[in-house]
């Protein structure tokens, strides 16, 4: 029982529950009870927004930090031959049909219409920003100066910056290695500030969900479901249809074996919700399949650090989901945005439980959405990363035996 009550999938869950009964319970309690003036605009709105912010403190440090480390991990781009071209292609197009996919299914289910959170507030309505013009999107993220961005919290900006040096510490060499090695350590601090936040994060959930229900309602409760019910479908195509079609199209072999080789390692995925976790059983399971044991050391590290369809497609939906709560429509432009900052957060995006979120905080600041809005995702972001942590390493794996089949590194009879 003690092991239960310690586990963290447990408490937010109970957490999410107790808030929306205690919301629920809010609405019934007499004035004289000042529920507005001390519980909600006082208790609780220090307690869910005091989250929030601990959550976005850790957003810019994080986002460069890791990024370099996971770029500087390839070494020489020189070196990095074929083997490293095709890896980085098949991320990318994988992850950008992620969220595409996404976007697309948002738009057509619109989960978050009907929440009206323009209305839940101690505040004035909500203003979205202006949304830019193509041009001005991609001019804007070049950083004349680094300092400032980083100073200013422009994300995009700090995320090239992070690429380039990334790339011109691993190109290096031996020399180098000091300095790779100091942004371990500081990534790994990182690391543990994040593990402290989540360790409170039940506390937040309670607080800004309680407040949600209060506010607009148990009908926030149904945008909710319909929002993870649109997650859940789309991580179901990425698996199934998406990567299906790749890893038949691309090696010939059959996807229902590689799925039975994958269920083990589907398992440890969902319960640790780390694609770092993963790591040692997908290469084993790789070295079963006989993948060259060069590449697949080469493709999953890699892999987990920076191929996040899964996150994508997260961040792709609960983007589009809080633009419609809030009664946002989303331009042309805006959708770029979306679409170009979750593949790029998702590359920033560490291999561990919990970090989507954070990432989420960087997708809805580019896009110009309310970062207010996460508190209508985070009771059920627990459950939906331990889905979508499978798919990513199911991507990693995939890649892995596209990339060793292209190069006729793979002894598999399938």
């Amino acid at each position: 029982m003690a092991k239960i009550l310690k586990n963290n999938t447990f408490r937010l869950i109970t957490a999410l529950i107790l808030g929306v009964i205690f919301g629920g319970i809010m609405k019934f309690l007499p004035d004289w009870m000042y529920v507005d003036d001390i519980i909600v605009n006082g208790f609780f709105r220090l307690l869910g927004n005091g989250f929030l912010e601990l959550v976005k403190m850790t957003v810019m440090p994080l986002v460069f930090v890791s990024l370099v480390c996971g770029v500087s991990s390839f070494g020489d781009t020189k070196k990095l031959g074929s083997v490293g071209i095709k890896t980085l292609t098949v991320f990318f197009v994988t992850t950008l049909m992620a969220i595409v996919l996404a976007i697309s299914l948002a738009l057509i289910f619109k989960p978050g219409i009907g929440l009206n959170m323009n209305l839940v507030s101690q505040n004035t309505q909500y203003i979205p920003k202006q949304a830019k013009s193509v041009i001005d999107i991609m001019l804007d993220i070049i950083p004349s100066n680094p300092i400032k961005a980083m100073s200013k919290g422009n994300l995009l900006q700090v995320l090239v910056f992070a690429l380039f040096f990334g790339i011109s510490l691993g190109s290096v060499g031996k020399e180098a290695e000091p300095l790779i090695k100091i942004f371990s350590i500081i990534n790994d601090c990182i690391m543990k500030i994040v593990s402290m936040i989540m360790a409170i994060t039940p506390i937040g959930v309670f607080a800004l969900i309680s407040n949600t229900v209060y506010s607009i309602g148990f009908e926030s409760l149904l945008g909710i479901l319909k929002m993870s019910i649109v997650v859940v479908l789309a991580l179901v195509i990425q698996s199934f249809v998406v990567y299906g079609l790749i890893y038949k199209l691309f090696t010939g072999f059959s996807f229902k074996k590689f799925l039975k080789n994958y269920t083990k390692i589907a398992g440890i995925a969902f319960s640790t919700s780390s694609s770092n976790a993963a790591l040692p059983f997908s290469m084993e399971m790789m070295e079963k399949m006989g993948v060259n044991k060069a590449i697949y050391r080469f493709v999953l590290p890699i892999g987990a650090t920076i191929n996040m369809a899964g996150t994508a497609v997260m961040q792709g939906v609960s983007a589009v989901f809080i633009a419609q709560a809030y009664g946002l429509d989303l331009s042309l432009s805006s959708m770029i945005t979306i679409t170009v900052t979750a593949i790029l957060a998702s590359v920033g995006a560490a291999g561990v439980p919990g970090v989507g979120m954070i990432m989420m905080t960087m997708v809805l600041e580019s896009a110009g959405l309310p970062v207010e809005g996460i508190a209508l995702i985070l009771g059920i972001d627990r459950l939906l990363d331990m889905l979508r942590t499978v798919v990513n390493v199911m991507g990693d794996c995939i890649c892995a035996v596209v990339v060793a089949k292209s190069e006729n590194d793979i002894s598999i009879k399938a």
